[in-house]
């Protein structure tokens, strides 16, 4: 039947017309299965190290083509935070969904530690394994090295990593027993460039789980330190003059072509419109081993905004429209209520998670929670216990009070100085208060860590 012009361009515009976006595509026609959803997780990355980023550095906007292709196929997240200045912490709090302080965990698990994570706190993945979801982690741990803490014990089906927090990224003679890459309790041969290594092991994964719904957590060590890029990619990083920043550099490559090896295998697989992808880091960047936060104030392990704000970018093909930008400060602590959200399955309230789903928010969703209530959620972080350093952030206001050296809280517009250069507390005196006051309930029923700084043992 031949359609006349100006019936083929109503029907065309119909979707538009009664409220879908150009860019939404016709729902899967496989209703019944759940999106999948992959996280991809840096660690030690600088702010200004991707493309995608506003203020990347000159050195490196040319070397991240494939975690750039996130950002510009999806969303990018100005204001996204860990829960943590450091990686054990962070991953705590994105895993369970909760303040990792509720349990103790303001600090780093030392290494050989005999505990880990509190096996009172239930995981996310065991949550999303109880809604029909296969569980897959490949890479970092360092939640725990006694059996009862392993992956595979909470809530991962599918374990290929290592249990400490970094490792050589090349063959090691003498592999320490949570510093050797197992495949689930199974230490493997050393071979290889670890980066490489995880990317083929993430692919492995979506290949092997194709035809069911899985989460999959990958958890890179790149580019955390020690500085050993491929001798392959000498050519890539010649441009950088220092030598450490180069091979921080070279690992950063080495992350964005394995980036790129999952998602190829996602589009091989015919998932591409089936699968969420989230692009994050654990904390900021460590500067000390070449990292870049420009225009960021600090470093890893400080909670001024260079240590806690982190890149950000997701996509969803037909669901979240390409090139766009969302403001709204979020947290990783919000990545299981929006995976929930993602396979539209209620949130258990007596789970007691202190995150959000702003699923609605990137999708643009006009029924979604808006931006206003996502500004006016307060953000608390800690370290080091309840005489420890911490801070707040309440819409475009972030209050420091460093505890240890007994200084007067300090308060800063993000808005105007998202450098936190200029301490505005004695203009805004009662505005400080009323802060330091929601810091104060906020940390009350918290636990003091288990170890490290401000432990009971350490005092």
């Amino acid at each position: 039947m031949k359609i006349s012009p100006l019936l083929a361009a109503t029907l065309f515009l119909l979707p538009t017309l009664f409220g879908a976006a150009p860019w939404q595509e016709e729902a899967s026609s496989d209703a019944a299965r759940m999106p999948n959803v992959i996280v991809l997780f840096s660690d030690d990355a600088g702010y200004a190290d991707f493309g995608f980023q506003p203020n990347c550095a000159a050195d490196m906007r040319a070397l991240t083509p494939r975690i750039d292709s996130i950002a510009a196929g999806g969303v990018r997240m100005t204001d996204a935070y860990m829960s943590g200045s450091v990686c054990s912490p962070s991953r705590a709090a994105l895993m369970t969904g909760r303040y990792q302080q509720r349990f103790g965990y303001d600090n780093n698990l030392p290494p050989g530690t005999k505990n880990g994570l509190s096996l009172g706190e239930t995981f996310g993945p065991k949550r999303l394994q109880a809604i029909g979801y296969t569980t897959g982690l490949i890479g970092k741990w360092h939640l725990g090295y006694p059996d009862a803490y392993h992956p595979n014990a909470r809530g991962f089906d599918h374990f290929y990593g290592l249990l400490q927090g970094s490792r050589s990224y090349l063959p090691m003679e003498k592999p320490t027993p949570h510093r050797v890459i197992l495949d689930n309790r199974t230490p493997t041969d050393e071979s290889g460039y670890v980066t490489d290594r995880f990317g083929d092991a993430a692919c492995q994964f979506i290949g092997e789980h194709k035809d069911e719904p899985f989460y999959l957590f990958v958890s890179f060590t790149a580019p955390h330190s020690p500085n050993q890029p491929r001798a392959t990619d000498k050519e890539r990083i010649a441009h950088i003059e220092k030598q450490r920043r180069r091979r921080y550099a070279g690992l950063v490559v080495a992350l964005d072509d394995n980036v790129g090896k999952i998602l190829d295998c996602l589009e091989a697989n015919g998932l591409d419109g089936d699968t969420l992808v989230i692009f994050t880091n654990d904390n900021g960047g460590q500067t000390r081993t070449g990292a870049n936060n420009t225009p960021l104030k600090g470093r890893k392990g400080m909670l001024t905004e260079g240590g806690l704000r982190v890149p950000w970018a997701m996509r969803w093909p037909g669901h979240i429209e390409p090139g766009s930008v969302v403001s709204d400060p979020i947290t990783a602590r919000d990545i299981l209520p929006t995976v929930f959200d993602v396979a539209d399955k209620a949130v258990d309230p007596t789970w007691k998670l202190d995150g959000t789903s702003f699923l609605g928010r990137v999708t643009g969703d006009p029924a979604a929670r808006p931006a206003s209530t996502f500004g006016e959620r307060p953000l608390f972080w800690r370290q080091h216990g309840s005489t420890g350093p911490r801070a707040m952030r309440l819409g475009k206001w972030k209050l420091h009070q460093d505890r240890p050296k007994g200084l007067a809280p300090e308060l800063y517009d993000l808005e105007s100085d998202v450098s936190e250069s200029t301490d505005v507390a004695a203009k805004h005196p009662e505005l400080v208060a009323s802060m330091v006051k929601a810091l104060d309930e906020w940390e009350a029923p918290m636990k003091e860590p288990l170890w490290g700084p401000g432990s009971p043992a350490a005092k």
